[in-house]
């Protein structure tokens, strides 16, 4: 039996030295240290042999295999040395080429106009509220005052995906779902922004876009109150020197309605190229709410008032940066993205 495990210590020693590679060396492993190799064979054979030969031979396996295991981790170390440095010696690198800097991205300019939109509203005490983007018809234009056979319908050309359901066309029906949850209780002072479709496709409007609409009821509310919120979100977001005015317009949900413009932040109200020489650009709509989009809404138009704005975030954004084509938004073109601190400035 002694003659035997040195036989077999002297065999792996030779095969480990031979062992080129990882793949060799693991063959010589299961060859004699594995579960069925030979030395596991002669542990098995004690039972064999006489019992007062047994702790020689038990001390001489547990010897043979420390040393191999010894050995064995000694070439495996060597051989990944010689490994790596073929590899090395294979690979050719060219110290000469630019490092590759990892660039921190930076919200989009749309998701960071929105972000501060909300802002301004939520530090004048406004709670921002949302709602489903497939809407039905009664909350998209029954409920806000334009029947199946108003006019205003054909300023809102829409996605329906049945006679009754479509995708919303503004963020309006977040505000008569509000005030249903919420009726009678007071003050109402909600923003709604979020996506919403039409089908328009031009370089000032787009299929898909970001509204931001708000809502104020409460007793008392007045024209007043709708002209003092909108200037100081307007100074807030283009500077304390913005001046606004309100020119009548027409809207089935508000009634007095006006066009809101700011003083143009190209030239600062002097007159230019891009407020067309007026000194003023058109941002949001605006108005009292019209009493029956009160009633509908589960409130008095007796008792309370209120106003209602809105405004397309592409359409401040446009204006924030001087970008002319609303398209641009959309394209994820890096070299536009740039120009905003995005993904690879």
């Amino acid at each position: 039996m002694r003659e035997e495990l040195l036989k077999i210590k002297q065999e792996a020693e030779k095969a480990l030295a031979a062992a080129t590679d990882s793949a060799a060396l693991e063959q010589v492993r299961v060859r004699y240290l594995g579960k069925k190799g030979e030395l596991t064979k002669v542990s098995r054979s004690m039972r064999d042999i006489p019992p007062e030969e047994r702790p020689v031979i038990g001390r001489l396996v547990n010897e043979v295999k420390a040393s191999l295991e010894s050995l064995l981790e000694e070439r495996r170390q060597e051989v990944e040395r010689a490994e790596k440095e073929r590899r090395l010696g294979a690979e050719v690198i060219d110290i000469t080429l630019p490092g590759r800097v990892r660039r921190p991205g930076t919200p989009h300019p749309l998701r960071a106009t929105l972000a501060e939109i909300e802002d301004v509203f939520i530090r004048m005490g406004f709670q921002v509220a949302t709602g489903p983007e497939v809407e039905t018809d009664y909350y998209n234009f029954e409920a806000l005052n334009i029947p199946s056979d108003h006019p205003a319908r054909d300023m809102q050309d829409s996605f329906y995906i049945s006679r009754d359901v479509l995708l919303r066309t503004h963020t309006s029906p977040v505000q008569i779902r509000y005030m249903q949850a919420h009726a009678p209780e007071l003050p109402v002072k909600i923003i709604s922004p979020g996506r919403v479709y039409r089908r328009d496709d031009d370089p000032t409007h787009s299929p898909m876009f970001y509204q931001v609409e708000g809502l104020q009821v409460d007793h008392g509310i007045t024209f007043g109150d709708l002209k003092g919120v909108l200037l100081a979100w307007a100074r807030a977001m283009y500077g304390e020197g913005t001046r606004i005015r309100l020119r009548p317009s027409y809207f089935p949900f508000t009634e007095p309605s006006a066009e809101v413009d700011v003083s143009c932040t190209m030239c600062g109200g002097e007159g230019c190229r891009v407020c067309k020489g007026t000194g003023w650009l058109e941002v949001l709509g605006a108005g009292m709410v019209h009493p029956t989009v009160l009633r509908n809404g589960g409130y008095d138009p007796e008792k309370v008032t209120g106003f209602a704005f809105g405004m397309g975030v592409e359409r401040i954004a446009m204006l924030k940066y001087g970008i002319d084509d609303i398209r641009l938004f959309y394209a994820n073109d890096i070299r536009f993205l740039r120009q905003f601190g995005g993904i690879g400035a």
